[in-house]
């Protein structure tokens, strides 16, 4: 949509638009007689607040060079919308010599009152003759411009996978981390409870072979721990079962429901009570049920430590935090069961089952780690999120001649085939508002290419598979 044609107002707006021409940051210091020419053969134009130079998606067939205001362009990449490009004055947007007038993402604004000379695209053959300084200098700004584009696109992706990493380790990490804290609580009460116990023992002047009657039993009961019951019915059958030998032994109600999680039977209590009886009984089961609390609840801690230890290493390794961003040999293998422990909640919570193929023998690629670790990011969820609840994801991988070839497979819905040669276009997404950037495989394609692999995709209904092509080292 074109502005309102002007001089802006001045009868001497030919002399005025070449005197701010040639103090413009880009265009300035070109010979004067190219920028005269420009004048010539330009249309001077004036955008109020609010009106849309370029709409989204369309092509603009003219180039402006902007003498003053604020053209911006703004999109909504899932946390509200935000300024990705803007124009100010002293630059040159929209169509220039040898573009391939590619198509703004979203609509083109004059954020204030703006002044532009816009050149027709049919005047530009002209123009690479008459004016090939000016042509010089608009080739440098077509390569900023996309050097800008796709930093701004790599940048803002990579946030939104590092919210998706941190909302996923969150996740992670929040259960181990809850398991340590409850089990830390119950055992500072456990070691109480032997402590006591054992001083009453001491107290008691048992008999050596006493003694050791206790000590089989405690052994007894933390060898079990491994044969402990395994489903809820059979809990509840062991639990009944120790109850009443303790009721038959006039022994602490209580101590049941710690002694099933040992899966200690009544027999191996019966070989305690022949030499134990009254209340040396009562202390001797005290002290081993408080020991073997203490033994289960000390190995969960260790078990959760061991977790939240696999996770951050899984983060170090994902992000490659102790690595330069080059190219090396890399085994893809360890990138993607990262990538695929950051994605364990989001798997869970939709019961996909992730079926992982990596051989052991697999070559190493030769690409920079932290880069490809993005690529699987974005297509496993991706994948993910295109599987239906209860569906499956097949990742594998194999040496292809002279490239390492991975595959990522889900049983969703599928491309539609009119679609599928757009999918890897930026802002293109199939996802509803606020689901998907657009930007997501955009990236993997960029990211891919810069490692000198190349990416496909195959798509039926109930099949998708993409294939990401990488260099051997």
């Amino acid at each position: 949509m074109r502005g309102r044609p002007t001089l802006f107002g001045r009868p001497d707006g030919r002399q005025d638009i070449l005197a701010r021409l040639a103090q413009h940051r880009v265009l300035g210091d070109a010979p004067a007689a190219e920028l005269a020419w420009l004048v010539d053969h330009g249309v001077t134009e004036h955008y109020s607040p609010g009106h849309v130079v370029t709409k989204k998606g369309e092509q603009t067939d003219h180039m402006i060079i902007l003498l003053e205001g604020h053209i911006v362009i703004r999109a909504d990449r899932g946390a509200g919308a935000h300024k990705i490009f803007e124009w100010r004055a002293g630059d040159v947007g929209g169509r220039m010599p040898y573009s391939r007038g590619a198509s703004p993402p979203m609509d083109a604004v004059a954020e204030k009152a703006t002044d532009v000379l816009s050149i027709e695209k049919d005047c530009f053959p002209d123009m690479i003759r008459e004016c090939p300084i000016v042509t010089q200098k608009l080739v440098h700004v077509m390569l900023d411009r996309a050097r800008t584009f796709t930093s701004a696109d790599l940048r803002d992706e990579k946030l939104i996978s590092l919210g998706k990493l941190a909302a996923g380790l969150a996740h992670e990490l929040n259960n181990p981390a809850s398991a340590v804290v409850r089990s830390s609580k119950t055992l500072m009460d456990s070691l109480t409870a032997a402590e006591d116990a054992a001083r009453i023992l001491v107290y008691a002047k048992l008999t050596e072979a006493q003694f050791a009657a206790i000590e089989k039993a405690r052994e007894i009961c933390e060898s079990s721990i491994a044969a402990a019951p395994k489903t809820p019915l059979e809990r509840a059958d062991r639990e009944d079962a120790l109850l009443d030998w303790l009721t038959d032994h006039r022994a602490t109600e209580e101590y049941a429901v710690p002694l099933a999680d040992t899966g200690v039977t009544p027999s191996a209590l019966d070989l305690l009570a022949v030499s134990v009886q009254g209340l040396e009984l009562e202390a001797a089961l005290g002290w081993i049920t408080a020991s073997c609390t203490v033994r289960t609840l000390a190995s969960e801690i260790e078990k959760a430590a061991i977790r939240i230890h696999d996770l951050v290493g899984a983060v170090k390794g994902f992000s490659y935090m102790d690595h330069a961003p080059t190219p090396e040999p890399t085994d893809i293998r360890q990138g993607i069961n990262d990538t695929l422990k950051m994605l364990a909640a989001k798997t869970r919570s939709k019961g996909v089952t992730v079926d992982v193929n990596l051989p052991e023998g697999l070559p190493k690629a030769y690409v920079v780690g932290v880069e490809l670790n993005q690529v699987w990011m974005n297509l496993i969820d991706n994948a993910l999120d295109a599987a239906p609840a209860g569906g499956h994801v097949e990742v594998s991988a194999a040496e292809d001649r002279d490239r390492l070839v991975v595959r990522i497979v889900d049983n969703g819905p599928g491309v539609p085939k009119e679609i599928q040669a757009r999918i890897f276009e930026p802002f293109f997404t199939t996802k509803g508002v606020g689901k998907g950037t657009g930007l997501g495989l955009d990236v993997v394609r960029r990211l891919v290419q810069r490692q000198e692999g190349s990416v496909d995709l195959e798509s039926v209904p109930g099949r998708t598979e993409f294939q990401v092509g990488l260099p051997l080292a």
